[in-house]
């Protein structure tokens, strides 16, 4: 047969393949289409183009019954061979972005944790609803994560080398929930900024923080308008605690701050109130009952005062629009008893002394405070775990006094260090914040890949214009990044590791 003949039928094969669904790397389209998964449905599976971000790459949605919706996306070229699976923030209720983990070639999925909802503070969807609570407590990832993985092989008919999994806030307790009830599913786990007492973080201290500041008409006692000069003495009294004037309180574990002494007394010109004061005394302390006990690690922290501003006053001085008062008045009608009140329940029914007690039922299922790792780490998984000290919405104390209890548990900081290591950026909000670059990806890819543990991370803050306004290697939690007293602050060979108490 001539040459040019046998490359037109070449060519004329090529197509047909590719017009029928079948592609260079044999990818099998039709048997996703067509797949029989456990208690799983496929609505779709499709090609979607390249961008000038995003690889060419198979998108498939589908549900886990009864009502776990997902999206997984396989990329078509240059498939890394492993999969990342992200979570979702708030009472999630919407598939989030898989653009992350698939830009770096991995095959990736992500969930709406079991439910629709408008917002992520939508929580009318628990109301005398188990079973879809139980999806959001912990069913919702495990499972899709199983389908994902089966999908995969389907796919590219072979199942992912390593399986990642990222999640921040709720997606944070999700990260440890998933290492405590089903540590075969990833080998490597970052959680972030994580509601891990879920029923204390969404119940007991958003009510504290807002029956606190809310007076007898329903309004505001500290007002968004406040918040600047409230931000502005914080940093004035404690900002060159840590040797370094950068508008950063580094680490405020090591201070004594009390509301009162610095707002109450000859620096104040009346700026702020008695009544206001007192608010402060009780944000800052955190919730407790009629007794003085503490029901919470602690409260909101000095530092994270620019960051208050969305979560305990909102923009007007009317309570109502902050995030606070919205994720608990849902929580506590629908979410955080046994028997839910429903709609005519009021943050401000909440009882310090009556109801954490109630909350107990449902905390068995929500809250991720099982320190027991040891299957996790058992099997040579690795957690990362990263908390903002700026972070108003879930201040870093929960935290930390988790990873404490865990250290004790495992009996030293050497071991621990050997699976788990926790990191605290400095001024960070919730989740992250404008401005900071860090990849925390590839620290956890080189621990679990090629056994090289993150003994410093690298965090860069970028002003408004794009300069770098400092850099830091931060030390894992206990140690502490201090500056050495000279030396350019953007550089981080101006700052030295420290033990804690030094």
């Amino acid at each position: 047969m001539p040459r040019t003949i046998r490359i037109s039928i070449c060519l004329l094969v090529c197509l047909i393949f590719m017009s029928s669904g079948a592609y260079a790397e044999d990818f099998n389209l039709e048997a996703l289409r067509n797949a029989h998964i456990t208690n799983t449905g496929i609505a779709s599976a499709s090609i979607i183009p390249a961008t000038d971000e995003l690889p060419e790459h198979c998108l498939i949605t589908g549900y886990i019954r009864p009502a776990i919706h997902f999206e997984a996306v396989l990329p078509t070229t240059e498939w890394n061979g492993k999969f990342f699976m992200t979570g979702c923030g708030g009472y999630c209720g919407q598939i989030g972005s898989n653009a992350w983990g698939l830009s770096r070639r991995y095959a990736t999925s992500t969930m709406d944790s079991g439910h629709w909802g408008y917002a992520a503070w939508d929580g009318r969807w628990a109301d005398h609803n188990r079973v879809a609570e139980e999806d959001w407590a912990h069913r919702a990832v495990h499972e899709t994560a199983r389908v994902t993985k089966e999908l995969i092989e389907i796919f590219y008919g072979r199942t992912p080398e390593t399986s990642y999994f990222f999640g921040c806030s709720t997606g944070g307790r999700m990260a440890l929930m998933e290492a405590i009830r089903y540590p075969e599913d990833f080998d490597g786990i970052i959680c972030g900024a994580p509601a891990i007492d879920y029923t204390a973080t969404a119940g007991i201290s958003t009510a504290w923080a807002i029956q606190a500041n809310t007076d007898e008409n329903g309004k505001n006692i500290i007002r968004p308008s406040d918040l600047e000069y409230i931000r502005n003495t914080v940093m004035e009294r404690f900002d060159k605690v840590d040797g370094l004037e950068d508008g950063l309180i580094d680490d405020p574990r090591f201070f004594d701050f009390d509301p009162a002494a610095v707002f109450g007394h000859g620096g104040n010109s009346g700026k702020l109130s008695a009544e206001q004061i007192e608010t402060l005394k009780k944000w800052y302390q955190g919730p407790r009952n009629s007794k003085g006990e503490k029901l919470f690690p602690g409260g909101s922290v000095p530092g994270a005062e620019s960051h208050m501003k969305g979560w305990l006053t909102g923009d007007s001085d009317d309570v109502g629009d902050e995030l606070y008062y919205l994720l608990a008045r849902d929580f506590l009608r629908y979410m955080a008893f046994q028997n839910d009140p429903g709609d005519s329940y009021q943050v401000s029914d909440f009882d310090f002394d009556r109801d954490p007690p109630r909350l107990e039922h449902m905390a068995n299922l929500y809250n991720s405070t099982n320190p027991d790792l040891d299957a996790f780490r058992e099997r040579g998984g690795k957690l990362l775990i990263f908390h903002g000290w700026g972070d108003a919405g879930i201040p870093a104390w929960q935290t930390i006094d988790y990873y404490d209890t865990v250290e004790k548990r495992i009996g030293s900081r050497e071991k621990t260090w050997e699976s788990i290591r926790f990191f605290l950026f400095p001024g960070m909000g919730h989740c992250g914040g404008k401005g900071y670059e860090f990849d925390l990806l590839t620290a956890i890819e080189k621990w679990v890949e090629q056994g090289t543990p993150p003994e410093t991370f690298r965090v860069t803050k970028r002003g408004d214009d794009g300069t770098v306004e400092w850099m830091r290697d931060l030390y894992p939690y206990p140690m502490r990044t201090v500056y050495k007293g000279e030396g350019d602050p953007a550089d981080p060979a101006s700052f030295m590791c420290q033990e804690p108490g030094q």
